[in-house]
């Protein structure tokens, strides 16, 4: 059979940007906006990195449904509505109306679905649902080539009909209603008799498990207000209480843990791809989330400390003292791309700078002493391997490379294949040292330096190099930095996004240079200047501010790090503006945020389109983003942070 005009001759990644989703982690459901699942890509009810169901499907014989609205209460609710007028009067006004609410829970996918009739004679009809098992792998769904594995079904008892595939099941329930195998698909029916001015109600759920998770889902409730939190600026900027009832919601349902220790809690990087623990990812969410909940930093940095590198290997890019980027179930696998990620990866060159500075921001914020001691031999570890592994080739700046050919070609939070670019477009070569690691090294050490002063000789117990010796090499990073990195351009003077394998300034004006603001490796004036830069018109798209400049050669608004705008990144430039006392553009930087969260339904994605406000007056999706993404929904308390700040 010949494929149709225009259809796509490779597979590509499922859109996301029209799909509903209730989630809380590891579990989600993203079905189309009438509540049926199976049309999309993207379509199914998904624990952990399997998708269990792959269809639902909702049906009256007497009667087409007619869908009207979808209304999502917090992560775990939407409730869909519709019409059944094959059932109605001739009158005009639609009088038999049917309703589905879904809720998502760790585990558990439940259905109520409500007919109302405003008729003055009864209702006597039948729905059906039709459920497809699928066992589908998550990455293969990422890649567009999902295949449905092989699963018994179990005959169907009172107790429900229960579907297995290997180490996944999941048992539907359906009181009430009969039910029956047909095609490979489950099929429950329910009679529905419903008075003049009465109701109908029904109900299904599917319970879900999967004997191979390496993670879980939270414990313990949240430990912040969402609401209280959004009143303290509703009337100062409703837009941003708006977000941030948002925000919370989703950090609230992406928080998970680990088998061995469910009280230590982490967020989620993000739906739907990412359900587990990133180093970067949860750190930065966490960071940006400290002003609300100091314990989820802490557990975050316990939870990365318990799997810290212990030994060189470069198959998984392990080195002692590092701390590692993905935890997964099994290897990851990138069709087409030649990558393989085993189930633990530490492929990332700035998650171990990161843990260090947010341990010594949570210790400012109140973590209790007892906690930040209790993780100084970790602490040790990550200062050791900054100042004498991270740097691969010695030049004095901290690196990546790839040793195996099946990882990662880039390291940073950028790390797609094209994102690290000279101006003219060309692909730099590793190894790579990227500008903020620099800055995240440098807060790193001086970090470090003051907590182990801090803590005395706990710190010398456990082998830590010396606040004199951190400090020492602080500063001659410092220098080295602003000999080699800076650049001048016609686009003006500003430091390179990174050094490639030659020690060449890659000459590229990016976002990264606004993670150098606040860390203290630039001066004053310097960050001043930089920041003048991200809030100008090639950096600010009214909406964010974009990864790549307009004049790069490589900039394109839907390329996912060569001019797109993401959330986090504009956040994190604003909270480093923030610190370093740059209050004007800060707010700025926040104001784009606020109009992207508006034109978003303030859920805001993983990323945007690049294209200026001055031409659209809403954002443009970028249509594969996540979304919930943790850091992005972290980003409103930032944003919150500086709009409470005095100027």
């Amino acid at each position: 059979m010949s494929s149709a005009p225009g259809a796509p001759s490779v597979p590509l990644q499922p859109l996301l940007n029209d799909a509903a989703i209730v989630f809380r982690a590891p579990t989600q459901v993203w079905s189309a906006r009438d509540g049926d699942l199976g049309a999309a890509t993207i379509d199914g009810v998904y624990h952990g990195d399997v998708r269990h169901v792959r269809a639902v499907e909702l049906s009256c014989p007497d009667s087409v449904v007619e869908w009207i609205s979808v209304s999502a209460d917090g992560p775990d609710r939407i409730v869909f509505g519709g019409l059944l007028r094959g059932l109605d009067d001739p009158t005009p006004d639609p009088k038999v109306r049917l309703t589905r609410d879904r809720r998502g829970q760790a585990g558990r996918l439940t259905e109520t679905i409500i007919v109302t009739s405003r008729v003055d004679h009864p209702l006597d009809s039948t729905l059906s649902v039709r459920l497809t098992p699928d066992f589908a792998s998550l990455h293969d769904v990422k890649s567009g080539v999902a295949q449905s594995r092989a699963f018994e079904v179990e005959a169907a008892t009172d107790a429900g009909i229960a579907v297995s595939a290997g180490a996944q099941s999941f048992v539907l329930r359906s009181p009430d209603a009969t039910a029956q195998v047909d095609d490979d698909a489950l099929v429950v029916t329910w009679p529905v008799a419903v008075a003049p001015g009465g109701h109908a109600e029904l109900t299904w759920s599917v319970d879900l498990h999967d004997d191979a998770l390496v993670v879980r889902e939270a414990a313990t409730p949240a430990r912040w207000d969402a609401h209280a939190l959004a009143a303290d600026v509703r009337d100062a900027e409703p837009r941003l209480a708006r977000w941030l009832q948002t925000a919370l919601g989703d950090l609230d349902a992406l928080r998970l843990a680990l088998p061995d220790h469910p009280d230590d809690e982490f967020f989620a990087a993000g739906a739907p791809w990412f359900f587990t623990l990133f180093g970067r990812d949860s750190l930065w969410a966490a960071r940006l989330a400290l002003p609300v909940d100091v314990g989820i930093a802490a557990s975050t940095l316990r939870v990365l400390a318990r799997l810290q590198g212990a030994l060189d290997d470069p198959d998984t890019a392990q080195e002692p003292g590092k701390i590692l980027h993905e935890l997964r179930a099994t290897s990851l696998e990138l069709p087409g791309e030649g990558i393989v990620l085993p189930p633990r990866y530490y492929g990332s060159v700035d998650s171990t700078p990161l843990w260090v500075c947010v341990l010594a921001d949570a210790w400012r914020a109140g973590m209790p002493e007892a906690e930040v001691r209790e993780l100084l031999p970790a602490l040790a570890g990550a200062l050791r391997w900054i100042v004498e592994l991270g740097d691969s080739d010695g030049d004095g700046f901290l690196d990546y490379i790839d040793r195996t050919g099946r990882g990662l070609a880039n390291q940073g939070w950028k790390d797609s294949g094209d994102s690290i670019q000279w101006r003219d477009g060309t692909l730099a070569e590793g190894p790579i040292a990227l500008c903020e690691v620099q800055a995240y090294a440098y807060e790193a050490a001086m970090s470090g330096a003051e907590l182990l002063e801090t803590f005395g000789r706990d710190g010398d117990a456990v082998g830590a190099p010396t606040p004199a010796a951190l400090r020492a090499w602080a500063a001659q990073l410092r220098e080295r930095f602003a000999a080699a990195f800076w650049v001048q351009t016609p686009e003006g003077r500003y430091p390179a996004v990174a050094l490639d394998r030659d020690k060449r300034p890659v000459d590229t004006l990016t976002s990264n240079v606004g993670h150098l603001l606040g860390t203290g490796l630039l001066d004053e004036p310097d960050e001043a200047h930089v920041a003048e830069l991200l809030v100008g018109p090639t950096m600010s798209s009214g909406f964010g501010i974009r990864t790549m400049s307009t004049r790069a050669a490589g900039y394109w608004p839907l390329s996912y790090h060569g001019g797109s705008v993401w959330t986090h990144d504009t956040a994190i430039c604003a909270h480093g503006m923030a610190r370093a006392g740059l209050t004007e553009p800060a707010r700025l930087v926040v104001e784009g945020l606020l109009a992207a969260a508006e034109g978003f339904a303030y859920r805001m994605p993983e990323l945007h389109s690049g294209d200026p406000a001055s031409v659209t007056a809403v954002p443009t999706p970028y249509p594969a983003a996540c979304r919930p993404q943790a850091w992005s929904a972290a980003a409103a308390i930032t944003c919150r942070e500086i709009l409470l700040s005095r100027p």
